[in-house]
């Protein structure tokens, strides 16, 4: 059996299809407030994150930039960065050694949600892990985001397995 091939570049064409579409990039180190305050500004957000904590999102930011394979993504219009989202391909021996894609922090500015941005992020993020060779591509959302797995399921992410997590602070 052969190893899998390495991830390949998670650089899908960037470029909008319509006036009102985001463009899509990796994110810069000055993109963290934007990012910080997207994952603080709901419900569950504001009571773990601190977005006026900056060293704790640069700490992350550079372990995350050291890591093959581990990038996060702007959706960004005119007036600026509107959405966010970390796209991390696992190598794994499970399903005959196949590529898998984990979607994490999927945030759009509360100013623009509705406006079907998000629905664009996943795709995008869907077919960047297509091109990295990915066969399967998983996320993790709260029990408690009824909104979020409708809008999943729409998407066509199935509901198949029990996630569980254990707090180790």
């Amino acid at each position: 059996m052969t190893a899998p091939p390495a991830p390949a570049s998670l650089n899908p064409p960037t470029s909008p299809t319509s006036p009102k579409s985001p463009t899509f990039r990796k994110a810069v180190q000055a993109d963290l407030p934007a990012i910080a305050a997207m994952l603080a500004d709901d419900v569950l957000g504001a009571a773990r994150e601190k977005p006026g904590d900056s060293a704790l999102y640069e700490a992350a930011w550079r372990q995350i930039e050291a890591q093959h394979g581990n990038d996060v993504w702007v959706a960004e219009l005119p007036e600026g960065v509107v959405g966010c989202l970390q796209l991390i391909v696992i190598p794994g021996l499970a399903r005959q050694g196949a590529l898998r894609a984990q979607i994490e922090g999927v945030r759009v500015a509360s100013t623009h949600r509705g406006q079907d941005i998000g629905e664009q992020m996943i795709g995008f993020a869907i077919e960047a892990a297509r091109r990295a060779g990915c066969r399967l591509v998983q996320l993790t959302t709260d029990k408690r985001r009824t909104d979020a797995h409708r809008f999943y399921e729409r998407l066509g992410f199935e509901a198949t397995h029990e996630g569980m997590k254990l707090e180790l602070s």
